[in-house]
């Protein structure tokens, strides 16, 4: 209810400063104005007494629909907003933590060999020339832990769908029932146990952190992938955990079933060893060992469409005589600098050596390569790559020989979300390989110029 006394005050006292400062005015103004004040007092308290009784009267009107225990509305208070409920409450924190992210990787490229099938060897994702292709469509669903909010557990979920699920998770090589988990990129659930400054642990299946270059196109330097992502593990299903011994040292350990196989195919459990080194803001280093037995001792049985005995479709029931034992080893190494808030320079060195059976001869690979990028403009890049790639035993492409490739890639960033890469990518090998327009006729190098595409949006930040 409106306090008429202390608005009676304010009147008054506005009529006595009307009155002094109209002193020295001759004094039948005064009066005059005097009066006219006063009769404006009279009337603004006759408009409060209407204004009082009218509210007493919404009052009256309001509590008599009110719950009796409620306590009353404030006078003058607009209706309060509906309360949100404890169950929606907890609902709309859960989901606060949750980001859903959305991308869409499509290109063009032309292979100037014209090769027999339109196939582009040697690449991971641009496998086909002169079609539009679609590289890959991804659905990320992350609800990532948040020591700050008391939440030590969280969970991703990664859904891929598209031409390049056959090169990262469809080949038969490595997957005994590559059908049952094709669509699935990574699916694992996070636990950060309360050691120190916080032991996090992981189990599932989750993209391998062996190499500079990862899946997601709008994280690259350029459109395509290097060698080294194509020969590389992409992805490991186990256990891994990581620790942070000071806030620039990070150290990791992999207990999983090998390179590309969500289930097991021979029983060994592979392991890896990792440390990520951070000496400046600008700077960061891995440092990764890991090793295997990634040959598998069971013979695959690929979409049989009915069990070949009392058990689920697909189960390998024989082994393969004699059992191969070899052990893979893999060293590799790559580092990042942000030389300036426009230049960055990262380059990555491996060896890998295999062997079938303990007594077997090694194959080898062993190369590298060097990434420099530049922002010309706030919505303009340009980047190259150059790599180097020993092939000794054909460990990687299925025959010995000594492999190099040049990109140069314009980036363009049409808009936020939206990228256009323009990428001329030239291979050189010192053996005839390449295929060509003649079937049987090969050549010493394969160019290409590609222009891809490619859409992203949702919550999360940064790198996926």
């Amino acid at each position: 209810m409106l306090n008429r006394d202390r608005l009676a005050v304010a009147l008054a006292a506005v009529a006595l400063a009307a009155c002094g400062a109209n002193a020295q005015q001759p004094k039948t103004s005064t009066e005059t104005e005097i009066q006219q004040l006063r009769e404006m007092v009279m009337r603004l308290q006759e408009r409060i007494e209407q204004l009082e009784n009218r509210q007493g009267g919404d009052s009256g009107r309001v509590s008599a629909t009110r719950d009796s225990t409620a306590p009353p509305a404030a006078s003058g208070a607009s209706s309060p907003e509906p309360a949100i409920g404890r169950d929606d409450r907890d609902s709309l924190d859960f989901l606060r933590g949750t980001t859903v992210n959305f991308a869409l990787d499509g290109y063009y490229e032309y292979n100037f060999n014209s090769p027999v099938g339109r196939v582009n060897l040697l690449r991971a994702y641009d496998v086909t020339s002169n079609s539009f292709s679609l590289n890959q469509a991804n659905l990320i669903i992350e609800h990532a832990p948040d020591i700050a909010a008391n939440r030590r557990w969280g969970a991703r979920l990664d859904f891929q769908y598209g031409q390049a699920t056959e090169t990262l998770q469809g080949s038969a090589a490595n997957e005994l029932r590559p059908q049952a988990y094709r669509p699935l990129f990574q699916a694992y659930g996070t636990y950060i146990f309360p050691v120190g400054t916080g032991l996090t642990v992981d189990f599932g299946k989750w993209a391998s952190a062996l190499g500079f270059e990862n899946n997601y196109s709008k994280d690259q330097i350029n459109y395509s992938r290097s060698y080294y992502f194509n020969f590389l593990p992409f992805y490991h299903t186990g256990f891994r955990a990581s620790y942070n011994l000071t806030p620039k040292v990070n150290v990791a350990y992999w207990l999983v079933n090998g390179a590309q196989q969500t289930e097991d195919f021979n029983g060994f459990k592979s392991q890896a060893f990792i440390v990520t080194l951070k000496p400046a803001s600008t700077v960061s280093w891995n440092v990764n060992y890991y090793f295997g037995q990634e040959q598998p001792d069971v013979v695959p049985v690929l979409n049989p469409g009915l069990p070949a005995g009392p058990t689920q479709p697909g189960l390998p029931v024989a082994n393969i005589n004699p059992t191969p034992n070899g052990r893979e080893h893999i060293l590799d190494s790559y580092v990042s600098w942000n030389a300036t808030p426009r230049l960055t320079l990262a380059a990555e060195g491996d060896y890998v050596i295999n062997r079938v059976f303990s007594t077997s001869a090694p194959a080898h690979v062993v190369g590298g390569a060097g990434y420099v990028r530049y922002q010309l403009a706030p919505r303009l890049a340009v980047a190259t790559r150059g790599e180097y790639l020993s092939d000794r035993g054909g460990l990687f492409s299925g025959r010995t020989q000594a492999l190099k490739e040049n990109t140069v890639t314009l980036e363009t960033k049409v808009a936020d979300g939206l990228l256009l890469r323009s990428e001329w990518r030239v291979d050189y090998s010192n053996q005839a390989f390449f295929l060509t327009d003649t079937a049987g006729k090969l050549n010493h190098q394969q160019n290409t110029a590609s222009l891809g595409l490619i859409w992203w949006f949702g919550q999360k930040q940064g790198s996926w």
